[in-house]
């Protein structure tokens, strides 16, 4: 009698970016095809695959890290596979210096993950780094629901922006534009399977642009206006926008699509005209804040939230006050602030005047002290509100649960009764700098 081997498990570790989240669930999927199953929490996998990000500092050095710690007790290793940006810019050189690393794969070629597999089962380092002209999103798995309310849908990919500081256009590639109808299918697979959230996903996903079901010229406000006509989707989000791509029908449909969350990701990176230039941002301060007024006049309630950048070579305790500046003008909900890095390839890197260390980090301090008080700020604003939670997970408390709220804030509840995936009112009691308490209104699905 022939006994049945066990499934091979899988382990996907995805770092930084949302994106990077979506292209890990993505492989976990087509694996999951390929028979594979997704190992125990705490046990070894025989397959781990890091999904890798570039834009954090010293991003490769922590990826052999990585790669080091998953030597076992006994000797034996893992099948071991590095995808995602660190793969594309550091490319063979990782099976070089990495022995144990079975696959190198780019963030625009995993779906030949399987070919890979079975290549690298044969003793070859398997190596793809292609940006091929077939979409590798139509060689994926059919998109279904899963455990969670929520959901990532990339609908862009690529930069066509060129920033000085970045390796995104390097690494993933110019900017597309996935097509209309295929991603109204996958989010009516997602709605289909339990989702209740999408958040729309791209590099500069506010320029995501195609052709609707009549053949019209479509920009991302009219993919959400279709999508936001699917029962079931109770909220559309996107991320993240750069702010020349913030058109007039999408500045309008903050103001008119009840299920677009009022919470916009932003960023500006500097407050400093001649700092920008330097950059390749190509927007001015001014331009900025006019667009920020533009989306608050329809859209009052709107959460901003952005991306800054300190230390910047060249920027002058000036550029950084303007930079404090335009913090104060534009009173964000939250933001994310990080130490300039230099990035190998990136026209910034040999940039002269790059500031010193130490004043880097004196002025990160500076200005993570104000975005804090702001974000404090806009938690407090929202005690004694009466606002709607998407239930998404299991809080430390007995009987507690953890949803959002529109403006991407995390509410703690204790809700008998209820389960993740409902959706239900809640009066705002307190507020921290990182989550809010909240007593539940009405103990009933939406």
């Amino acid at each position: 009698m022939s006994v049945t081997p066990p499934a091979k498990t899988f382990h996907v570790k995805s770092f930084g970016c949302q994106m990077n989240v979506y292209d890990g669930e993505r492989m976990a999927e087509m694996l999951g095809a390929e028979g594979y199953v997704a190992a125990a929490e705490g046990a070894d996998a025989d397959l781990v695959v890091l999904n890798t990000c570039h834009i954090r500092e010293k991003a490769a050095e922590k990826v052999y890290s990585d790669i080091g710690r998953l030597k076992r007790d006994d000797g034996s290793r893992p099948t071991i596979a590095v995808a995602g940006c660190v793969a594309q810019a550091e490319g063979a050189e990782i099976a070089r210096r990495a022995p144990s690393v079975d696959i190198v794969v780019g963030p625009q070629a995993y779906h030949r993950l399987p070919e890979l597999l079975a290549r690298a089962a044969t003793g070859e380092k398997a190596v793809d780094l292609d940006m091929p002209v077939e979409s590798k999103f139509g060689a994926l798995p059919k998109r279904a629901g899963g455990q969670r309310p929520t959901a990532f849908l990339t609908v862009q990919e690529g930069c066509d922006k060129f920033c000085t500081y970045c390796v995104v256009p390097y690494t993933r590639g110019a900017e597309t534009s996935r097509p209309f109808a295929d991603l109204i299918a996958e989010a009516r697979a997602l709605v289909a399977g339990g989702v209740r959230e999408i958040t729309l996903l791209g590099q500069n996903v506010n320029a995501w642009d195609g052709e609707d079901e009549r053949g019209r010229a479509v920009g991302l406000d009219g993919l959400i206006r279709e999508l936001a006509k699917e029962d079931g989707l109770e909220r559309i989000r996107y991320t993240t926008s750069h702010p020349n791509d913030m058109t007039d029908g999408l500045i309008a449909a903050h103001g008119e699509i009840d299920k677009l969350m009022p919470f916009l990701h932003l960023p500006v990176q500097a407050g400093s005209d001649r700092i920008l230039a330097a950059m390749n941002r190509s927007h001015s301060v001014d331009s900025y804040l006019r667009v920020i007024e533009r989306v608050r006049a329809v859209r009052p309630d709107i959460a901003i939230s952005g991306d800054f950048i300190v230390g910047f070579p060249g920027e002058s305790e000036a550029d950084f006050e303007a930079t404090l500046d335009i913090v104060r003008r534009t009173n964000y909900a939250m933001a994310y602030s990080f130490k300039y890095s230099r990035r190998p390839g990136t026209p910034a890197a040999s940039m002269a005047d790059q500031v010193d260390e130490a004043v880097m980090n004196a002025r990160l301090q500076r200005l993570q002290a104000l975005l804090n008080e702001q974000q404090q700020a806009f938690n407090a604003a929202t005690v004694g509100r009466t606002t709607r939670l998407l239930l998404e997970r299991k809080g430390k408390l007995d009987g507690q649960l953890i949803g959002k709220s529109p403006w991407l804030q995390s509410v703690h509840v204790i809700a008998p009764g209820l389960a993740i995936g409902d959706m239900v009112d809640v009066d705002i009691l307190s507020a921290g700098p990182n989550s809010l308490g909240a007593t539940v209104r009405q103990l009933q699905e939406a």
